[in-house]
């Protein structure tokens, strides 16, 4: 009688040099992409400023400064007898990023509540999804204010200030994170939701045991461009707060003098992406860990 054939496990070493090698292979397309970026900038600078193009706007070193003179403002000081632009920048970096953290947690945590409580009711579906809808048709520009001028005196001394633009930031934040957890809460399996139901398993039973592990990639998905969101609505915020500890101040005070110094507000707005895509990555990694271990995925 022959011997089944067994598959021999794969060495935990070749395992780690398969992941090193993706990684660095996605690592060299990041740097690979950012470079071609860099070429087509320069490369379109200089066909609109030699041809004396205007069409759609006038390329000089105001309107597209070189990629270089931008890099090179982060090593100069913004004003006479002040740090470098960029020890400025990451200070206020941070501070973006706690009001950020803030409000994409508190809308993370309402979003997911709503679509909680809409899941179990196709009645209060029909009446509250059209005005969580049309929350999102107005204008951020007009919200921040208002809320600024309703929560800031509401909030305690250490939340003065930055609490008011966390909520804004939430209010960006939670609307993804409704209507995914939504959808993916009534991705269920209808035959598991039925064997359940079977069971008499109570309604908790069936949300955390069964809705909630496969609404994850839905989840996640919002928490992903709610990640984004979350900066955009903070430095937003901080533009009526009135606040210059954040990247919004830094932008308004840049911004007054664009004319004279277009790198240093081209600078800001780098530190700005590259803030968004540290909070895209993070959720990133964490739906990496959280969906890959789930009872569903692990065999």
């Amino acid at each position: 009688m022959a011997d089944a054939a067994v598959a021999s496990p794969v060495p935990r070493r070749a395992v780690r040099t398969a992941a090193i090698a993706r990684a660095a292979g996605r690592a060299g397309a990041v740097v690979a992409v950012m470079l071609a970026l860099v070429g087509l900038w320069e490369l379109y600078r200089w066909i609109w400023s030699s041809a004396g193009w205007t069409w759609p706007f006038v390329v000089d070193s105001t309107s597209m400064p070189h990629v270089w003179t931008i890099l090179k403002a982060f090593g100069q000081p913004a004003q006479v007898n002040q740090p470098a632009l960029i020890n400025i920048l990451l200070h206020k970096s941070l501070f973006t990023a706690k009001e950020a953290v803030v409000g994409f947690g508190l809308g993370a945590v309402i979003g997911f509540a709503i679509g909680v409580v809409l899941v179990h009711s196709r009645l209060l579906q029909r009446g509250f999804l059209p005005y969580i809808v049309g929350s999102q048709t107005i204008p951020i520009l007009a919200i921040a204010p208002m809320v600024v001028v309703w929560v800031n005196p509401k909030l305690p001394g250490p939340f003065q200030g930055w609490g008011a633009v966390a909520v804004i930031a939430a209010y960006l934040t939670f609307f993804p994170v409704a209507i995914n957890t939504l959808r993916g809460l009534q991705s269920a399996d209808p035959r598991a939701l039925e064997l359940m139901r079977s069971y008499a398993a109570s309604r908790w039973t069936v949300l955390w045991k069964l809705r909630v592990p496969s609404s994850l990639p839905y989840v996640f998905s919002a928490f992903r461009l709610a990640a984004t969101a979350s900066i955009v609505g903070a430095i937003i915020g901080e533009l009526p707060s009135g606040l210059q500890s954040g990247l919004g101040g830094a932008i308004l005070n840049f911004n007054q003098y664009y004319s004279l110094e277009p790198q240093e507000l081209w600078a800001t707005n780098i530190v700005a992406a590259a803030l968004g895509i540290l909070f895209f990555s993070v959720v990133v990694l964490l739906e990496k860990a959280v969906v890959r271990r789930a009872p569903e995925n692990v065999a």
